[in-house]
């Protein structure tokens, strides 16, 4: 059980709010009028909108890394709705997690041990009134973050749920091909770089080349440690911040060479060591000379 007496003075908050509007600013305001002490720490707001699966790969990426107390993370495409809005008590008071109930918070639950308790929001009394029912980050999910944050009882916000009666998030995990792996691209970041459902024991064994196949595509990368390792020309895949596989390009955007995006399926194809280095074949059309 948690600490009814705790107080948190951290809250880590995403969103696919964007920074354009006023969203984010106001959802600030509300914490700060009902926990002046606690700290708003801003994860990301570019999750792209209604992208409820980005924003949980977000979360559970950086989960671990954020400081205790609680995390509001917002991308709600079903509000209004009949969606449970909640909150999840995980590290036995340690944390908490205050969202939707679409899958958003479930991979980064799971990536912190699991959730201890949880509760559907019901409790009025910890809510703002609201005009209309579509910004529930406001009127809903900031108030029970800024609560929970000031040491209010999670019980006190609503009615308890089983935990594992929370909708889980569906991550993707590569599957086995005749002479290789189809793997998924989780996230692309700033830089262009391609991160992958794959990590390095996934390759053990594999050499220091590897086959890269998407759509009509054909591309041969090399392991390697480092970005600097790279040539100009070459393609590489280095185990990033996160331990998985992303395909890199030097001082480049991966991304934008290869016209790769979130939710691509990529082949990775193990090659023999003493087997030819694929390339890329070009067709010339040789023509006799009159």
């Amino acid at each position: 059980m948690s600490n009814q007496l705790r107080l948190h003075r951290t809250i880590s908050f995403l969103s696919d709010y964007g920074l354009v509007d006023e969203f984010v600013g106001v959802v600030h305001s509300v914490i700060r009028s009902i926990a002046p002490h606690a700290a708003v720490v801003d994860i990301t707001h570019g999750i792209p909108c209604h992208d409820v699966r980005s924003g949980a790969l977000c979360l559970a990426r950086s989960a671990q890394y954020l400081c205790p107390g609680v995390v509001l993370a917002v991308v709600d495409p079903g509000v209004g709705t009949e969606r449970r809005a909640i909150a999840v008590e995980v590290g036995e008071g340690q944390s908490f997690l205050v969202g939707p109930d679409n899958g958003l918070l479930a991979p980064a639950v799971s990536m912190v041990g699991g959730a201890d308790r949880a509760v559907s929001l019901t409790n009025a009394e910890y809510q703002l009134a609201a005009p209309g029912p579509t910004f529930a980050g406001r009127d809903v999910f900031a108030p029970a973050a800024a609560h929970l944050a000031s040491g209010v009882d999670l019980y006190e916000l609503g009615e308890a749920v089983d935990p594992m009666s929370l909708l889980p998030g569906v991550l993707p995990v590569p599957s086995a091909l005749d002479d290789g792996l189809a793997a998924e691209v989780l996230w692309v970041d700033t830089y262009g770089n391609v991160q992958l459902n794959v990590g390095p024991d996934d390759l053990e064994g594999w050499g220091d080349r590897v086959g890269l196949r998407w759509g009509d595509n054909r591309r041969t990368a090399r392991r390697v440690d480092t970005y600097e390792l790279l040539n100009g020309g070459d393609i590489g895949l280095v185990v990033d911040s996160y331990g998985l596989e992303s395909v890199v390009v030097p001082r480049g955007s991966a991304a934008s060479m290869l016209g790769l995006a979130a939710g691509d399926e990529v082949h990775l194809v193990r090659y023999d060591d003493d087997a030819p280095s694929p390339g890329i074949t070009t067709p010339v059309e040789l023509q006799r000379r009159r």
